[in-house]
C-alpha cells in the first residue's frame, strides 16, 4: 500500500512539474470555446452589419443620367441638397434657355426671349396649362392662386413684378429654390438672387397653379 501511494504521489508531482514548465504554452494553444449565445451572435454578425451599415441607394427613383445631371447641377446652383431638387421637368426645360438675350415679344432659344412669352411656353410645354402671353394676362388667369407672402414660395411659382404706375403688372419670373428666381433682365434670361433690391422693390405677388379638384 505504501508503494502504491508513493507511485501516485510521484505521478501527481511529475504532472504538476510538466504543467508548471509548459503551462503558458498549453493554455495559449487551447481553443476558445464560445458560449452558445455568442456563437449564435457570431453566425448573425454579417447580417447585423448589413442591416446597420447597408449600402445607400442614392437613386431610388431610377432616374436617368440626364436627369441626375440636372439634379446635381441645380442643387449646386441653388445651394441645396440634391434631394431638394424635385421638379426635374422644370429645370430640364429652363436649362436650355439660360443665357438667352432679352428682346420684347420674342421667344427663340438662345436668340431672344421675353419673360412672359417664356413663362407661357414653359407652363404649356411642362405642365400642360395655357396662359396668355402678357404679364397682366398671366396675373389674371383663373388657373392661378395668388398670394403675397414670400415664405410660401415653392418651386414653379410665378412671380409678378411692377416697374411703373401705368403697368401694375409689368413682368414675370419663376421661383426656383432657396431665394433663387428665373427672370429676364438686360443681362438676359438667367437665375438671380430674389433678395436683390432690384427685385424686392418691384415684387407684387406670386401665383401657384391651383390643384385639380
Amino acid at each position: 500500500m505504501k508503494k502504491g501511494k508513493l507511485h501516485i504521489i510521484l505521478y501527481i508531482l511529475i504532472n504538476i512539474a510538466i504543467l508548471s514548465c509548459g503551462g503558458k504554452k498549453y493554455i495559449a494553444e487551447i481553443p476558445y470555446h464560445y458560449s452558445d449565445q455568442y456563437s449564435h451572435s457570431t453566425l448573425n454578425l454579417k447580417k447585423d452589419i448589413e442591416s446597420k451599415y447597408s449600402i445607400v441607394d442614392d437613386n431610388p427613383q431610377g432616374l436617368g443620367d440626364d436627369t441626375l445631371t440636372i439634379k446635381e447641377k441645380y442643387s449646386i446652383i441653388m445651394e441645396v441638397m440634391p434631394k431638394e431638387i424635385t421638379d426635374y421637368r422644370l429645370y430640364s426645360y429652363i436649362d436650355e434657355w439660360l443665357g438667352t438675350p432679352y428682346k420684347k415679344q420674342a421667344l427663340e432659344k438662345q436668340k431672344a426671349v421675353d419673360a412672359s412669352y417664356f413663362v407661357q411656353a414653359l407652363f404649356s410645354d411642362v405642365y400642360g396649362e395655357t396662359f396668355p402671353k402678357t404679364p397682366d394676362g398671366i396675373f389674371r388667369s383663373k388657373l392661378l392662386q395668388l398670394f403675397t407672402g414670400r415664405t410660401f414660395l415653392k418651386e414653379g411659382d410665378i412671380i409678378f413684378f411692377r416697374y411703373d404706375k401705368t403697368h401694375p403688372i409689368s413682368d414675370v419670373g419663376v421661383y426656383l429654390h432657396n431665394d433663387r428666381i428665373l427672370a429676364c433682365t438686360a443681362k438676359g434670361l438667367n437665375i438671380y438672387d430674389f433678395n436683390d433690391e432690384y427685385f424686392q422693390l418691384r415684387f407684387v405677388a406670386a401665383g401657384r397653379l391651383k390643384k385639380e379638384k
